[in-house]
């Protein structure tokens, strides 16, 4: 396996063996590990000393169902602290096959000018000049670059708002056939990328899966873990996931009362029936589009679809739930071609449609557009490709855009926007975002899953809950695989043991796996504590913990104690 260094002052870039601790690490815990031990952990995350960090998972290219997921990380410009964001599409996957641990990029270029990275294979790459991209948004470099090199190559890219170094900005990756747009949208690791001068990465294909250790291991773990997806009432042909995809907990997540609404306001929706998955598929199939669409080679899930018009033009592709959450329910919107548009303006201007949903909020609370009035949300949306001072704001996530416009009621958590469960009414995920190094991320431990383990508006059982969930939520970043397979995963953990030891033939046990996953975390709490965060820092906004969230009239109210012990089992390590 070989590491590729870019460095974008000199404009030099290089391939080298990735040895130990490198070595055995992927996706999340390789950029953990890379912060804590190349990134001073204080430094201006936009400054020569960050690193962006892109890395496929342990499993990518193996042949393993669901495994491609690409990790991209650095530090990250809106927590202050490590950030890892992953998104599906064919580089993660292309990547392992081509024997590339990671990429990362390093120091600042000497000019304004953009870069294109160029990687083939034979452990080839160049950076070639893209100025002709500059100011283009996320589908037409991508679709300029397939042009250029061939329909076949995975483009990794940033639009306007990446170039401009918002910190709302994400990092498009691109996906099977002609999509353009998954996203690793969190964090502001666009902007990251666009302080680098980086604009796109294109990568060839590799048809070739990548060497295996004991590949009758690998078969028969793959084979018992697909059946265990196919067989499964969520995740299989007849599942809610496959048939609805993410939008599928529309209408419960609703019912249970944590719906945002009208910028956290409330936690049910009186048009969420509008917005449901059902609704959605139903919409889309009477109209032409696609549902069941997959966004990695190989998933045995499908969960993708093409949201069309009336006329069956593509609007976006795909509409998921917690765009559906941020950028409807919470903008008063409960027109799901209303929805649509707003989420193509974002991918193609590359921002995270969950932080920019959360700005938005913000700043319709404010006076500056109507909660449910499309027109004037898309205008104030558009401001941001304007470049406007407000634009700027809403670029840069909630927390800048409730400065910019005196709003102190700002959903966050370490100054990242959260995404589709109040905290008030799903608990689980408040202790997640208020203790998670990653910040308010749902995908660093989602507690909706075991709302029927721990009561969702209770206290007890949270903070062990949320650290189950950060741990499987480590382990899955870790190794590419998507967030829906945890399923199984969590059932048979020897399934993913034996395809680690059947792809590098490393024997290890499932206590050696558990205390890999517990290492991620441990590492990223380091980085953050170097980097100055303290408990104060993560806390969940002072107005979440008085005012009552409606139906329930629930507050956040787990005890600072508890949010405190969240990771104490980690204190000494399993060995």
């Amino acid at each position: 396996m070989q590491i590729l260094r870019v460095n974008m002052n000199t404009l030099q870039v290089h391939f080298e063996p990735a040895t130990l601790p490198y070595e055995r690490l992927g996706g999340r815990a390789l950029i953990a590990r890379v912060l804590l031990d190349e990134v001073p952990a204080k430094c201006d995350s936009l400054g020569r000393e960050n690193k962006l960090i892109i890395a496929p998972g342990l499993l990518a290219g193996s042949g393993v169902s669901a495994c491609g997921r690409l990790s991209i990380g650095a530090k990250s410009p809106l927590t202050g602290g490590v950030k890892e964001a992953n998104s599906g599409g064919t580089a993660g996957d292309v990547l392992g096959r081509h024997g590339i641990r990671a990429i990362i990029v390093e120091d600042l270029p000497s000019d304004d000018r953009l870069y294109l990275l160029l990687v083939k294979k034979g452990c080839q790459a160049e950076l070639l000049p893209a100025d002709d991209l500059k100011g283009k948004g996320t589908y037409a470099t991508s679709a300029a670059l397939q042009e250029r090199f061939g329909a076949d190559y995975s483009i990794i890219s940033i639009g306007p708002s990446g170039e401009q170094r918002l910190r709302g900005a994400g990092v498009a990756v691109t996906g099977i056939n002609d999509q353009r747009c998954n996203m690793s949208a969190r964090g502001g690791l666009g902007a990251v990328m666009g302080s680098k001068g980086l604009k796109a990465v294109a990568i060839e294909k590799e048809e070739n899966r990548r060497p295996l250790a004991a590949p009758e291991l690998v078969r028969n773990a793959n084979k018992d873990f697909v059946l265990e997806i196919t067989k499964s009432p969520k995740l299989g042909k007849q599942g809610s996931q496959h048939l609805y995809g993410t939008a599928s907990i529309v209408a419960a997540v609703n019912e249970m009362g944590a719906l945002p609404t009208r910028n956290f306001s409330s936690g049910s929706f009186e048009a969420a029936e509008s917005l449901r998955g059902e609704t959605m598929r139903k919409t889309i199939l009477e109209r032409g589009g696609q549902v069941g669409v997959n966004c990695m080679p190989g998933c045995a899930i499908a969960c993708r679809n093409v949201y069309v018009d009336e006329h069956g033009e593509t609007i976006v592709a795909t509409l998921q739930y917690e765009t559906i959450a941020l950028l409807g329910s919470n903008l008063g919107l409960g027109n799901l071609d209303d929805v649509a548009r707003l989420n193509y303006l974002c991918n193609d201007l590359g921002l995270d449609t969950i932080e920019t949903g959360a700005a938005l909020g913000v700043a319709i609370e404010a006076g500056l557009a109507k909660f449910g009035d499309y027109e004037s949300i898309s205008a104030l949306l558009q401001q941001v490709a304007e470049g406007t001072e407000l634009g700027k704001a809403i670029g840069n996530g909630a927390s800048a855009t409730g400065k910019a416009v005196g709003n102190p009621r700002v959903p966050t958590a370490l100054n990242q926007g959260m995404p589709g469960y109040d905290p008030r009414a799903l608990k689980g995920n408040g202790v997640t975002y208020a203790t998670s190094p990653q910040g308010a991320d749902h995908t660093a431990g989602n507690a909706f899953g075991a709302r029927n383990e721990v009561n969702p508006l209770g206290t007890q059982g949270q903070k062990e809950l949320s650290l189950k969930l950060q741990i499987i939520a480590a382990m899955l970043d870790s190794t590419g695989l998507c967030l829906f397979v945890r399923p199984p995963i969590i059932s048979k953990p020897q399934l993913c043991v034996d395809m680690i030891n059947g792809i590098y033939g490393w024997g290890w046990t499932v206590e050696d796996y558990n205390q890999f996953n517990r290492d991620v975390l441990r590492m990223e709490l380091e980085f953050n504590r170097r980097a100055g965060i303290t408990a104060k820092d993560y806390r969940l906004p002072e107005y979440m913990k008085t005012e009552p969230l409606p139906p329930h009239q629930a507050v956040f109210d787990v005890p600072d104690e508890d949010l405190d012990e969240v990771f104490s089992p980690l204190a000494q390590r399993d060995d």
